[in-house]
C-alpha cells in the first residue's frame, strides 16, 4: 500500500509541511526532511522550484527564486533524494508545475519518483481531464498518487469527478487566491469546510493555504483529515534555519 494511504488510515489529524527543495541552501533538502520527521510531521510536500509559480504567494515565490539561484533542478533533487528512504519513512510528495515535468518527460519523471521513494505528486496546473486521459495510467504504473486541488469556487460536479479518479486525498484550498499564512479563518472558510465535509467524498480532504498556527490548524482539521503548512514554515526557515524546525512544529500541536 502507498505510504500516503497508510498514513490516511491513522486515527489522528495529519500535519503536512511544504518546503521548497534547495532552500535556504541548495543542500538543505535532506536535512529539512530528516528534521521534519524527527519533529513528528506526518507528510511532507517537497516543492520543486519553478520560475512562474502561479499558485504560490510571495513567501513561497521568493523561496523558489532563491532555490533556482542556488542551482536546484529536477535532476539535482532526484540526486539528493537517492538515499532518502534510508533515513526518512513518512510519505513524501513532490509539488511542482507541469512544465518542468514535461521537459523531463512525464514517464521518466514518474519512474524516477518511484526509484527514489516518492509517494505522490501535486501539480496545480495539471488539467483534470488531461491527467485522466493521458497520464493516469502512467501514474498508476509507478504507484504514484496524484493529488488534485479544489477551491471554494470549484463546482460540485468537478469535485465529484476529481473524487472519482483520485486514490489518496483531495487538497482543499482554503480560499481563492495564492498561498500565504493567515492568523485565523472567517465564516466563509468555515462554511466551505462544512460544505465539503458534508459531501461524503470517498477521498479524505487535507486543507492548505493559510494554515500558520495552532488555531488555523485546529479550524482547518475540524472537518478535514489534515492540514498543510507552507508559507509560515518557510518564513521560520528563513529566520531561524534548519536546526530549529522542531520549535516550529511544537507550536502547531
Amino acid at each position: 500500500m502507498n505510504r500516503i494511504n497508510q498514513k490516511l488510515q491513522e486515527d489522528k489529524k495529519l500535519l503536512s509541511i511544504y518546503f521548497t527543495a534547495g532552500y535556504p541552501s541548495l543542500n538543505d533538502t535532506v536535512g529539512v526532511l530528516q528534521n521534519l520527521e524527527k519533529s513528528g510531521v506526518d507528510m511532507v510536500e517537497i516543492g520543486l522550484p519553478f520560475s512562474d509559480p502561479l499558485a504560490d504567494g510571495p513567501t513561497i515565490q521568493a523561496s523558489s527564486t532563491q532555490a533556482l539561484e542556488n542551482g536546484m533542478t529536477s535532476e539535482i533533487l532526484f540526486e539528493q533524494l537517492t538515499d532518502i528512504r534510508k533515513t526518512v519513512s513518512i510519505p513524501l510528495i513532490i509539488m511542482g508545475y507541469l512544465n518542468p515535468m514535461m521537459q523531463y518527460g512525464i514517464e521518466a519523471f514518474c519512474a524516477k519518483c518511484k526509484e527514489v521513494g516518492i509517494d505522490g505528486l501535486i501539480i496545480p496546473d495539471m488539467p483534470v481531464n488531461v491527467y485522466h486521459e493521458q497520464f493516469q495510467a502512467i501514474f498508476e504504473k509507478y504507484g504514484l498518487i496524484n493529488v488534485f486541488l479544489i477551491t471554494p469556487q470549484t463546482s460540485e460536479e468537478r469535485i465529484r469527478f476529481i473524487d472519482s479518479i483520485s486514490d489518496g486525498f483531495i487538497y482543499m484550498v482554503s480560499s481563492a487566491g495564492t498561498t500565504g499564512a493567515k492568523s485565523s479563518f472567517g465564516n466563509a472558510q468555515s462554511d466551505y469546510f462544512d460544505r465539503i465535509g458534508n459531501m461524503n467524498l470517498k477521498n479524505p480532504q487535507v486543507v492548505g493555504f493559510g494554515i500558520s498556527n495552532r488555531e488555523t490548524f485546529t479550524q482547518a482539521t475540524s472537518k478535514a483529515k489534515g492540514a498543510i503548512i507552507g508559507s509560515a514554515f518557510i518564513k521560520h526557515l528563513t529566520k531561524h534555519g534548519v536546526d530549529t524546525i522542531s520549535d516550529f512544529i511544537n507550536e502547531i500541536r
